[in-house]
């Protein structure tokens, strides 16, 4: 009677569907809603806001998107910082973590001084908000997904895992409303006083929310075996680097295409679509969002090309898809027709929908559940550095210096260096990995 006792008494308590589901989804909604307004921002506000008059515009934008890369330089400190929690006290706990330590950041930004008010200091504050916000996303993401993956039944972990992905587009969908919606009923003086504020200080209510619903989780299944066990790893940082380099290395390229096809389609096409191809910041925003609904639709289906087929097979072919995008980046940009240039932003965000819905599932199936937070939260947040943190940055630089067309080469050569990762990785469909402490 007594070790049923303390049998029953190790059981996790079971998570219902419907709130693992939601809790991943609005967490990583928020999480992106943060970000997006942020990216959004540093292309059409900050240059102007946050950094001396006096220099030419281009100038200004570059500076303001170097604050924009911070974050992603930042963002595997946060996965190391958070990662550890994860693996040592537990996935619920460091959730709750990295969504405050992101929405105080995106809140304090709203609350900044501009240049014209403090000087120097402005810029360098949202420079520190901005670090915040990186902190944030590098533990949320990874929490996020395994908090769905490892409360998946069989078979349906990539589709578990699709869930959190989904945050992207909707934080998307809504950061870009919010701008396109202030900007429909302010005029352009009120915007750029002060109505660009109002999405960054209303995350506050989102964050709130998402708070209420984390709090009524409890533990993943697969950690609550590794609790029981007391198989938790004392440095989980030190354990990924020396016992799963390999698989941080393959990890961290395969992911790459995912953050350059991203972050060339929005940010360095928002940037080049209103400062070179003649569009008004509404004009351009307006098609991102309505292509971003592409952006959504595919994430689902990559999650069912995941299980059907495989991981592996899904990523590679995705690869190729993407580096044959690249080659007419330059054509579908530069058309001079409103139509292609729409086509161009939803072949874009098609492909990042079937490249972003099972990365997720991937980075956390490939390290064993005492390291998995630590392990999947570095890949991922590497990846940002190199295939996201620079990327407007040197897409700038590469079409202001060669032409569009090396941009679109650029993406070509990320998504054939992923495709060579994905081609070492092992495929995870079959693999009983909640078992793998």
């Amino acid at each position: 009677m007594a070790s049923t006792n303390i049998a029953a008494a190790q059981e996790p308590a079971a998570n219902s569907k419907f709130r693992v589901l939601t809790a991943s989804l609005v967490g990583t909604t928020i999480e992106f809603f943060d970000f997006y307004i942020y990216a959004t921002a540093a292309v059409i506000i900050f240059p102007h806001l946050f950094f001396p008059a006096s220099t030419d515009p281009t100038t200004a934008t570059i500076q303001s998107l170097a604050t924009f890369a911070i974050a992603f330089i930042a963002r595997p400190i946060g996965a190391a910082l958070f990662g550890h929690l994860g693996d040592r006290i537990g996935r619920k706990a460091t959730l709750v973590a990295a969504l405050l330590t992101m929405g105080v950041s995106t809140v304090c930004i709203g609350l900044l001084p501009t240049y014209a008010q403090i000087g120097i200091a402005a810029p360098l504050l949202l420079a520190l908000c901005r670090l915040g916000q990186g902190l944030g996303l590098g533990g949320e993401w990874s929490g996020a997904v395994l908090l769905a993956t490892e409360n998946a039944p069989e078979g349906k972990r990539a589709w578990y895992g699709m869930f959190p992905q989904l945050g992207a587009p909707i934080g998307f969908i809504l950061a870009t409303g919010s701008f396109l919606t202030l900007g429909h009923f302010m005029s352009e003086a009120e915007f750029m006083q002060w109505g660009w504020r109002i999405p960054f200080i209303s995350s506050a209510l989102l964050v709130i929310m998402g708070l209420w619903i984390r709090l009524k989780l409890h533990e993943t299944p697969a950690f609550q075996k590794v609790l029981n066990k007391q198989k938790e790893v004392n440095v989980p940082f030190k354990e990924v680097m020396t016992k799963h380099w390999g698989m941080l290395i393959l990890g961290t390229i395969a992911a790459i295409c995912t953050f350059v096809v991203f972050y060339l389609t929005t940010v360095f096409a928002l940037q080049w679509g209103t400062s070179k191809l003649g569009y008004t910041r509404e004009e351009f925003l307006k098609l991102q969002l309505i292509a971003t609904f592409c952006f959504a639709a595919f994430i689902p289906l990559s999650a069912i090309f995941a299980e059907k087929f495989g991981r592996k097979a899904t990523s590679i072919a995705v690869c190729i898809v993407s580096a044959l995008f690249g080659l007419v980046f330059s054509s579908m940009l530069e058309s001079g027709s409103t139509l292609v240039v729409f086509l161009f932003l939803c072949t874009g965000l098609a492909i990042m929908g079937l490249t972003y819905g099972p990365i997720g599932t991937v980075l956390s199936e490939i390290f064993p559940t005492s390291v998995r937070y630590t392990g999947s939260a570095l890949t991922f947040n590497l990846a940002g550095i190199f295939g996201a943190s620079f990327a407007p940055l040197i897409a700038t630089k590469l079409a202001t210096t060669y032409g569009l067309y090396a941009v679109g080469y650029y993406l070509t050569a990320a998504s054939i260096l992923s495709l060579l990762a994905f081609l070492a990785i092992r495929e995870t469909k079959n693999d009983d990995v909640n078992n793998q402490i």
